[in-house]
C-alpha cells in the first residue's frame, strides 16, 4: 500500500452527481452511475444517512486477506456544487481519513471514457470537488473519467448537464465498468499501482 493511513482505517468512495432522474444520464453523473456499479457487485442497495443527507451502502472491496478493505459508498444528495458538506459529515461520523477518500467524477480535460487517477490537486473548475476541497481541503483521491469538451460554442453547463449521446452510450457501460475496476484496484492495491493499470 502506497496510503500513509493504516491498513484497517475505513474507505470512502463518493460518486459524484445530481439527484433526481431527470439528471440520471448527465454526464456530470458519471459518478452516481459508477457507485451504483460498485453497490451491484457489493450486493447491497444504498440507504439514506441519517443527517449525511446522502444516500450510503457499507460493505467490502479487494480480495479475501489482508487486500479487503471496509469501504462506505456514497451519493451525496445535495446537488453537485454542495457536495462537500455531506461528504465531510461522512468522514467525521465514520471516521475515515481524507487520504482515504476517492472522489468518482466527470472531467472536461480528458478525452471520453479515458481515466486519470491522483491524489490532490486542483478542482479544474468542477464545483462537486470545489466544494469537497472547501469542506475538508484537497488531499483525497480522484478517479477521473473523461467527458471530452464540449463541442463547437457550447457552453460548459450546457454539456456536462445533457444526456450521454447516442455514440457515447455504446461504450458506456464498457467504460463505467473499467472505473468501477479502477476504484476497486485504488482501495485494495494502492495508487501507484492503480494508476500503472488504469491511468491510460
Amino acid at each position: 500500500m502506497d496510503v500513509t493511513t493504516p491498513a484497517n482505517d475505513p474507505w470512502l468512495v463518493v460518486g459524484l452527481g445530481n439527484p433526481g432522474p431527470e439528471y440520471a444520464m448527465n454526464r456530470h453523473n458519471v459518478g452516481f452511475m459508477v457507485a451504483d456499479l460498485l453497490a451491484r457487485r457489493i450486493g447491497g442497495k444504498f440507504k439514506r444517512a441519517g443527517k449525511a443527507q446522502a444516500q450510503v451502502l457499507e460493505g467490502r472491496i479487494g480480495p479475501a486477506g489482508p487486500a479487503n478493505r471496509r469501504v462506505i459508498l456514497a451519493k451525496p444528495m445535495s446537488y453537485m456544487n454542495l457536495s462537500g458538506g455531506p461528504v465531510n459529515a461522512l468522514k467525521d461520523f465514520y471516521k475515515v481519513p481524507v487520504a482515504n477518500i476517492v472522489a468518482v467524477h466527470d472531467e472536461l480535460d480528458i478525452d471520453y471514457g479515458t481515466l486519470r487517477l491522483k491524489l490532490g490537486g486542483g478542482d479544474n473548475g468542477h464545483n462537486g470537488l470545489k466544494s469537497m476541497t472547501k469542506a475538508m481541503g484537497a488531499e483525497y483521491h480522484r478517479v477521473r473519467f473523461g467527458i471530452g469538451r464540449p463541442p463547437g460554442r457550447m457552453q460548459v453547463a450546457d454539456f456536462v448537464l445533457k444526456d450521454f449521446s447516442s455514440g457515447e452510450r455504446k461504450e458506456l457501460d464498457y467504460f463505467v465498468d473499467r472505473a468501477a475496476d479502477a476504484v476497486e484496484a485504488l482501495v485494495a492495491e494502492g495508487l501507484e499501482r492503480a494508476q500503472g493499470t488504469y491511468n491510460s
